[in-house]
C-alpha cells in the first residue's frame, strides 16, 4: 500500500508568490502615503487668502507659490515639464477653470493663456510624479491641492512661471512666439522699453519697443531682432 503525503510546493514558486504579494502591498502603501504626505508642505494656512492673489511657479524647485498682496501665502510641491516638453516660462493669466473626472488631468484644470499651446495647472492620477520633471509642459498638483487652489484662484489671476535660462538662437520679429520671445520681452522691460507682460507673443507693442531700443543705440529701427541688436541688449 502506498503512503499518503502532502507534496510541498517548489521553493521557487513560494518565493515568487511572496515577492508578488509584497510588491502589491508596497505599491498600494506607497501610493496612499505619497498622496497624503510626500507632496504636502506642513504648517501652512488652510483658510482662503483674502487679499490680491497671484501665483509664481518655480521650475527649478518644483514649487507653486500663492501670493497675497505680493507676499508668499502658501506653497505646494508640483510636477513640471520634462526636458523635451518644458513648462512655458513667462507671465500668463488664468483664462478659464473646469472640473475634471479624475483622469490624467486629475479633478480640476486651470487653463493659462500661453499662445503656443494648451497649458494649464491641473491635478493628476499619478501622485508619485509630484516633485519631478514629468509632464508634457503643464503644472501637475495633487488633486487635494488643486481642488483647494481652484476655489481660491479666480479667472484673471496672474501666473508667473520662472525657469531655466533660455537662449535666443533665431531672428525675432512680429508674429513669432515662444520662450525666446519671453526672454526678449523681459529684457526690454528691464531696460525700460516695454510695459506689457512677457507673454511670449511678438506683437506690435514688442516691435515698437525694439524699434525704440534700436534707434536709441544707433541702429536702423527695423523692429527685427538680429544678432547685433541682441549683442547690444547684453545677450
Amino acid at each position: 500500500m502506498k503512503s499518503l503525503f502532502i507534496r510541498k510546493p517548489p521553493k521557487l514558486l513560494s518565493v515568487v508568490t511572496v515577492l508578488i504579494i509584497s510588491l502589491m502591498v508596497g505599491i498600494i502603501t506607497f501610493n496612499q502615503w505619497d498622496e497624503r504626505e510626500l507632496a504636502a508642505i506642513p504648517n501652512q494656512p488652510t483658510e482662503a487668502p483674502k487679499g490680491q492673489i497671484s501665483i509664481t511657479i518655480k521650475i527649478p524647485s518644483r514649487t507653486l507659490e500663492i501670493y497675497e498682496n505680493n507676499k508668499v501665502y502658501k506653497q505646494y510641491r508640483i510636477a513640471v515639464g520634462k526636458s523635451e516638453t518644458p513648462s512655458p516660462v513667462g507671465e500668463w493669466v488664468v483664462i478659464w477653470k473646469s472640473y475634471r473626472a479624475g483622469d490624467i488631468f486629475g479633478t480640476r484644470f486651470l487653463a493659462l493663456n500661453v499662445p503656443w499651446g494648451g497649458y494649464g495647472i491641473h491635478g493628476t492620477n499619478q501622485p508619485w510624479s509630484i516633485g519631478c520633471y514629468a509632464s508634457h509642459g503643464c503644472i501637475r498638483m495633487r488633486n487635494k491641492d488643486v481642488e483647494e487652489l481652484y476655489e481660491w484662484v479666480p479667472v484673471g489671476t496672474p501666473v508667473r512661471i520662472e525657469g531655466h535660462a533660455v537662449s535666443i538662437q533665431r531672428q525675432l520679429k512680429v508674429n513669432l512666439m515662444g520662450p525666446d520671445v519671453v526672454k526678449l520681452q523681459v529684457k526690454l522691460r528691464d531696460l525700460g522699453y516695454l510695459e506689457e507682460r512677457a507673454d511670449g507673443f511678438f506683437n506690435k507693442e514688442t516691435e515698437t519697443a525694439v524699434k525704440r531700443f534700436q534707434y536709441d543705440n544707433g541702429l536702423k529701427a527695423t523692429g527685427v531682432v538680429d544678432k547685433k541688436t541682441l549683442s547690444l541688449m547684453g545677450f
